[in-house]
């Protein structure tokens, strides 16, 4: 089966050098940053969250909420800029969230969000970028 091709394509060793070791191995090789140590997860100020690896803008702040989890967490996404894939790794089911411009790894999002969405979308802090918005 060959490998599904992104708007935005680039080798691998593009990718490594464009976003250095610990970017890469989040948003490429499909790390975890450990729990409660991402700079965005209690971060509450307005903004937009976009893609770490080719800027797309993923989320905006006001789907933002403290799930109590240790990763930033959003109750749903901006229309059309994530991609949803099964991920049955480690012995879970899981759905992974991917940014659908690049492929990049996000996190996963789960049916458990106490919002009306009833969504969690977990992300890793070193997945995204932080936009500030002007009032």
């Amino acid at each position: 089966m060959a490998e599904k091709q992104y708007p935005i394509h680039k080798t691998e060793e593009e990718w490594l050098e464009e976003l250095g070791p610990e970017r890469y191995r989040i948003l490429r090789l499909k790390g975890t940053e450990r729990p409660f140590t991402g700079e965005y997860n209690l971060k509450y100020d307005k903004g937009l969250y976009a893609c770490g690896a080719c800027k797309t803008q993923l989320f905006d702040s006001s789907s933002k909420f403290d799930s109590g989890c240790g990763w930033p967490s959003f109750d749903q996404a901006i229309e059309g800029t994530v991609e949803y894939i099964r991920d049955t790794t480690h012995g879970m089911i899981r759905t992974e969230i991917l940014c659908a411009n690049c492929g990049s790894h996000l996190g996963h999002v789960f049916n458990d969000g106490p919002t009306a969405t009833g969504q969690r979308y977990c992300v890793n802090s070193l997945s995204v970028d932080f936009e500030e918005k002007e009032n």
